[in-house]
């Protein structure tokens, strides 16, 4: 086999493993996919509008509606009046949303120890990765446009 198909094979490989691993511990939370990506889109960004979280997460009003409909009923977040556009709501976390989120980023991070702790030439290996992603994002946008 090729390096390039075993490279391949190696990526599709870690896909599935991180995949396998996120949704455990997703589903040991409450959580889906869907619902975790928003929760990630508040703690980088703070508080935000719904419509503001659909176009971020590039899903349809209903779908963000139906997102935080979950999260509001599972404690993560809650619903509050936009301070300066009585129309609009903010969706914030509540003290346990805040809690879980936090946690989850310790996690993260150790888990990049743990991956890439005795890792050498770690900058070619990120060089590396930036590559393969700007190609696969570049196929990806090329597909769309056709």
């Amino acid at each position: 086999m090729s390096e390039r198909l075993t490279a391949l094979g190696q990526l599709l490989q870690l896909s599935i493993l991180l995949n396998e691993d996120m949704t455990q511990a997703l589903g040991k939370l409450g959580l889906t996919t869907s619902r975790t990506h928003l929760l990630w889109e508040l703690q980088q960004n703070g508080p935000a509008t719904q419509r503001d979280l659909a176009q971020a997460l590039k899903v349809s009003a209903r779908n963000i509606t139906g997102l935080v409909d979950g999260l509001v009923s599972t404690g993560f977040v809650t619903r509050e009046p936009h301070p300066t556009d009585r129309r609009a709501t903010l969706v914030s976390f509540t003290e346990h949303g805040a809690d879980v989120m936090a946690q989850m980023a310790k996690d993260h991070k150790h888990l990049a120890d743990m991956l890439f702790g005795g890792l050498p030439e770690l900058d070619g290996f990120i060089k590396n990765m930036d590559h393969v992603l700007a190609q696969l994002q570049k196929a990806i946008e090329e597909e769309a446009g056709k």
